[in-house]
């Protein structure tokens, strides 16, 4: 072989070892592209987690608001008159508006209690029913 012939040969040996080395300008794309929708895909899952936990946080105090006042009801240890009323309370500096509704039941002895909770916007978040005695 001529010394022209095999400096081709090793030029062309030489080029296929760097194109085996590095990425194409399409590999390089569609890696970017997979990193992008997973990155969007994490966030979206941040933004639901968050949202959830304040949700969930709001109906935890909205559930004091309701428990305490059926506990106050309890601790009067009046036995409570069939009708509507409504409660005004704050929990951790929120506001909530509450009703507590008492129906009877077909033993006089015993009254249907309901305390709904409500948020600042009259949107209802927690709906509590228990059964008070008379003794």
């Amino acid at each position: 072989m001529t010394r022209l012939s095999r400096s081709r040969g090793s030029s062309r040996r030489a080029h296929r070892g760097l194109r085996a080395q590095g990425f194409t300008l399409v590999e390089v794309l569609v890696a970017l592209t997979i990193v992008a929708l997973c990155l969007a895909a994490g966030l979206r899952a941040a933004g639901a987690m968050t949202s959830n936990s304040d949700r969930l946080a709001t109906n935890a105090l909205a559930q004091w608001c309701a428990e305490n006042e059926l506990t106050e009801m309890r601790l009067t240890k009046l036995f409570p008159g069939v009708g509507d009323s409504s409660f005004n309370c704050t929990q951790l500096g929120r506001d909530f508006t509450g009703k507590m509704t008492v129906r009877s039941t077909p033993n006089p002895n015993f009254r249907r209690v309901e305390a709904q909770v409500f948020d600042d916007q009259d949107r209802p978040l927690l709906t509590i029913t228990t059964i008070v005695g008379r003794y």
